[in-house]
């Protein structure tokens, strides 16, 4: 095998290499670096993966050093920034559900209840497509990141539709569930869809054929969240059934339940590395299960009403809860501590996001505002203001410096950092040939 160049991902930060065996077929293999923080020692670290990895020989040490260092001035990128409005997108004629970004976060997706996905240009607020052919509410949506040429929708009409992104051009209809879809997502490789319905069911489909691959059976009442792990082999399913479940994404077997809450489940996340996953629930608390064992780590109290939605930094070091009591609290994963308390909001937190970084929180509130967080601090550091009616949807784009918040006063807004920068996804630094 020899090492022919390294790649960098930033978030979570890791090197990853390509390497070519004898028969000259390509393959890569991926360094997490999940705790580097700018204050890690780089010659140690570096010695470290050196010793530890046959492929980096020393003469490529200066290299591996450069790619570190780099990887920590990202996760100093955009450390005491704020965003300013951009631009207003009146973009439906019916309130919005949802939207996202791709991964580049050159082009967002929006849903609504007019029965359509419309797809946005970044930069410019352009409208690029308006995808028709749903017959309700287009509630779930959805990128094929990292690659972002599908979306998939899912829709009241009890169907889910797979498009091009770039001409609008529709691959598939789904049909088989027998109530709304609620939840969707694509497997990290793209080839597989889940979706989840309030008919208790959730379903994986093959993205090229379109055929129904296995029906997840066994929750006793609507499934409202759903995940894949990192290596895309496990699913996972929240249910109003108080209970969570991880499924075999080759077999469609049922792997663990996870029984303990109290109440219905509201949201769900597997961690970066796959071997914890949180949940949370409207009988006010969050659970850390280990994913190999299915047992509870961690219960997470504090809350004195529904939480709403959680949510991993990308690391997985970090975790945060949104709840109906109008506050959002991180917690350490590993020993399960609250770490700050996020309080200024004055209506229920329905969804809440960590920037690339880890760094930064922001919320999205029934208040009609969005709020930006220091996250080891709890400090409210902005409060994007201007929208006339709750706000449901928020998220950051791959680099962190812009803001998408959606709302039901049928607008979208698009929130810029003053300090810009700009990063791919995985860039190649150097090429060893």
């Amino acid at each position: 095998m020899k090492l022919k160049r390294f790649l960098l991902r930033y978030y979570p930060p890791g090197v990853i290499l390509e390497y070519e065996l004898r028969d000259k077929n390509r393959e890569t293999k991926e360094i997490d670096l999940l705790h580097l923080t700018p204050e890690t020692d780089v010659q140690v670290l570096v010695n470290q993966i050196t010793f530890e990895e046959p492929l980096i020989s020393e003469s490529r040490k200066p290299q591996l050093r450069r790619l570190i260092y780099k990887l920590i001035e990202k996760l100093e990128s955009n450390d005491s920034s704020d965003y300013y409005l951009f631009k207003i997108l009146r973009a439906h004629i019916l309130p919005l559900t949802n939207c996202a970004f791709n991964k580049q976060g050159d082009k967002f997706i929006t849903g609504s209840y007019d029965r359509t996905c419309k797809i946005w240009r970044t930069e410019t607020g352009e409208e690029l497509l308006t995808l028709e052919g749903h017959r309700n509410v287009v509630y779930a949506i959805a990128f094929n990141n990292p690659w972002g040429n599908k979306i998939i929708t899912g829709s009241f009409d009890k169907t889910c539709k797979i498009w091009n992104a770039d001409n609008g051009d529709l691959y598939h209809t789904y049909r088989g569930h027998a109530t709304e879809i609620v939840c969707l997502s694509f497997n990290p490789n793209g080839s597989l869809v889940a979706t989840g319905s309030m008919d208790n069911t959730a379903r994986l489909w093959d993205v090229e054929s379109g055929e129904c691959l296995h029906t997840l059976l066994g929750h006793t009442a609507e499934i409202v969240s759903l995940n894949f792990d990192t290596p895309g082999r496990k699913v996972m399913t929240g249910s109003f059934d108080h209970t969570v479940k991880v499924w075999d994404a080759r077999t469609g077997r049922c792997i663990h339940t996870l029984a303990g809450h109290n109440g219905e489940i509201s949201s769900t996340q597997f961690n970066y590395q796959s071997d914890l996953c949180i949940s949370g629930s409207i009988d006010r608390t969050c659970k850390i299960w280990d994913v190999p064992s299915g047992r509870c780590v961690h219960t997470l109290r504090g809350h004195n009403d529904e939480i709403l939605d959680v949510c991993y930094s990308a690391t997985g070091s970090r975790l945060v809860t949104a709840s109906a009591d109008g506050t959002s609290r991180v917690f350490n994963t590993m020993t399960g501590a609250c770490q700050s308390i996020l309080i200024g909001h004055e209506g229920e937190i329905s969804k809440v996001a960590f920037n690339p970084q880890g760094i930064r929180i922001l919320t999205a509130s029934s208040d009609k505002t969005a709020r930006l967080w220091d996250a080891e601090t709890g400090d409210c550091l902005q409060i994007l203001e201007g929208h006339t009616d709750e706000i449901f949807s928020c998220a950051f784009n791959y680099s962190g410096d812009t803001i998408i918040t959606g709302s039901k006063d049928n607008t979208c807004r698009i929130w810029k950092c003053k300090l810009t920068f700009s990063n791919a996804s995985i860039v190649t630094l150097n090429s060893l040939g």
